[in-house]
């Protein structure tokens, strides 16, 4: 039998070293998706994941998914993608647009980080959804867009805790078009002097970019060095990423 914390009105979460080993990361239930709630969770190592149906499930997984910023690889691919110059990459044009087209992928039907057959579900429910727009509009949650002509062709989005991007899910409908968004999204924070991506999970896709997968406890020491980064302001306002390569 699982026993779970069960988060009350307070934004306290418990220690990440009681999250369980199986499913992996998962430590609390309950509480609220607010924004307070959720910049702390994000602050603390944790992040939110559930489907329709189920209590809000909290996450701290061990090991950890992350990307530094010097190991993003490049592709052949991707650079001839690059090369050829045929997408447009904006940032905060259209997260709307975004997390809408990200809530459309089928989610895996097991738990985080564990590879399933896909569902006609999607764990961005509506109160994620709604939670993760407020995040935006606080000026938290971020999006990259991925324009091919007029067309948006990929996407991602994620939230951001100082020095750090917690990427949350990403899109595309047309060949390396998240990737090179992922990779305008890496040059920017470079330009800024930020720390790392939050992957959460390593997946064989992710991979190919250059995450990697680090102790849980590792992933906090890092976070906790770049999480109160001073930022500039202009880091996150609307604007189009200049040229990639």
């Amino acid at each position: 039998m699982i026993e779970l914390f069960k988060l009350d009105h307070t934004n306290h979460f418990p220690a990440v070293d009681f999250a369980l080993g199986e499913p992996n990361g998962l430590l609390a239930f309950g509480g609220d998706l607010s924004v307070n709630r959720l910049i702390h969770a994000y602050q603390s190592g944790i992040f939110p994941w559930f489907g329709d149906g189920e209590p809000y499930l909290w996450w701290s997984p061990d090991p950890r998914g992350i990307l530094e910023l010097d190991k993003f690889h490049v592709s052949k691919s991707l650079r001839k993608s690059l090369k050829k110059a045929e997408y447009q990459v904006t940032l905060n044009n259209d997260f709307l647009g975004v997390i809408n087209r990200c809530s459309k992928i089928p989610r895996k039907t097991s738990g985080v980080g564990q590879m399933s057959d896909t569902s006609a579900q999607t764990w961005i429910t509506e109160d994620m959804l709604n939670a993760y727009i407020k995040l935006h509009e606080a000026g938290y949650a971020h999006s990259i867009e991925i324009w091919y002509k007029e067309d948006m062709v990929g996407g991602l989005y994620g939230v951001s805790v100082g020095g750090v991007f917690c990427g949350e899910s990403m899109f595309h409908s047309r060949t390396d078009a998240s990737k090179v968004g992922f990779y305008a999204l890496v040059q920017h924070m470079k330009k800024f002097n930020m720390g790392f991506i939050d992957c959460q999970m390593e997946t064989p896709h992710l991979a190919t970019l250059g995450c990697e997968t680090v102790s849980r406890e590792h992933f906090l020491e890092r976070l906790g060095q770049c999480k109160d980064s001073e930022i500039a302001p202009e880091i996150w306002r609307s604007q189009t990423l200049g040229k990639l390569i």
